[in-house]
């Protein structure tokens, strides 16, 4: 009986010494920070995230994720709520986005902010505070990924349509050009190397040429030297050019003199010659038409009004 009641306290005191234990290890990892609500509304997709994933600000974990439901006001769209540390530094300017932890693919919720100093964002049990949610990484690089896809399907599709059967003959056919080509460029060397022989001849001669230019040279400006002496001489105060202009200074003061002198006598010469035959016209005249007037001489003059003789004419 005694063994029984011995055994019934040693249960007894060991269930009351794990309970305690339990009691303990609860009071010690008890949560004392406060946590204030906020709610992620999103159209996005969240593989991996699962209610009780982390929240964290810049790294930093400030809280849990406490639901993850569909919203019931708007279809498509999900509704994640959130308990936050309180004295997280979540501001008007704040957003989310999801990350990824490592190599095992756990989502969680990861904030950050545009900028420091915005006004922080007041919440409550009763109006719950929305964080605006951002596209994250990996989202970013699918819709980078099916861009680059769509334009990798249109170079295919353009390369396609280069390699199509009709371009196709007219690439050999470039390529047959450029074979052609290369095998005119291939006998260029054979035929100059007669060409390539004479050029040492062709120097020669150039250099030949090359001397008698300047020979020529030379000589041309001896040409110059004399052809300047001449020139200096022609415009020396006793050569022949000053001569030239005193001659033609004389014949100007000549005809000058001509013009002043003779032209005057000549003019007046030809005024009594020009008097005279018109005096030798008259007499032409007369004599045609009285020709007896050479033996009889000429009629006398009518007499006129008032003169004896006088008649008037008759009508």
């Amino acid at each position: 009986m005694e063994n029984r009641s011995y055994a019934l306290m040693t249960g007894v005191f060991t269930i009351a010494l794990l309970v305690a234990a339990v009691l303990a290890g609860l009071w010690l990892n008890r949560d004392k920070t406060e946590l204030v609500p906020y709610e992620i509304a999103t159209t996005q997709s969240i593989p991996g995230l699962n209610p009780q994933a982390s929240v964290r600000y810049r790294g930093l974990e400030v809280g849990r994720v406490d639901e993850i439901v569909f919203d019931p006001r708007v279809t498509g769209q999900i509704l994640i709520r959130l308990s936050v540390d309180e004295a997280s530094p979540i501001t008007t300017t704040t957003f989310a986005s999801l990350g990824y932890q490592g190599v095992t693919g756990i989502a969680f919720i990861q904030l950050d902010d545009d900028r420091t100093g915005s006004p922080r964002l007041q919440t409550d049990g009763e109006r719950t505070a929305r964080i605006p949610m951002r596209p994250g990484l990996l989202d970013q690089l699918e819709k980078r990924g099916l861009a680059i896809l769509e334009k990798t399907e249109q170079i295919a599709d353009g390369l396609n349509a280069i390699v199509g059967p009709n371009n196709q003959l007219t690439i050999i056919g470039a390529f047959e050009s450029i074979g052609k080509v290369a095998d005119a460029y291939a006998t260029l060397p054979a035929k100059l190397e007669p060409t390539l022989d004479r050029l040492p001849k062709l120097i020669t001669r150039l250099d030949r040429s090359m001397d008698s230019i300047d020979t020529l040279a030379g000589s041309t400006n001896s040409m110059v030297r004399n052809y300047d002496q001449l020139a200096i001489r022609l415009q020396a105060q006793d050569g022949p050019v000053e001569r030239l202009t005193s001659a033609i200074g004389s014949l100007e003061a000549a005809t000058s003199e001509l013009e002043l002198e003779t032209l005057p006598h000549v003019v007046q010469m030809t005024d009594e010659a020009r008097t005279s035959l018109r005096a030798v016209r008259r007499t032409a005249n007369s004599l045609s038409e009285r020709p007896q007037s050479i033996l009889f001489g000429a009629p006398g003059d009518q007499p006129g009004p008032g003169e004896p003789g006088f008649k008037a004419p008759t009508k």
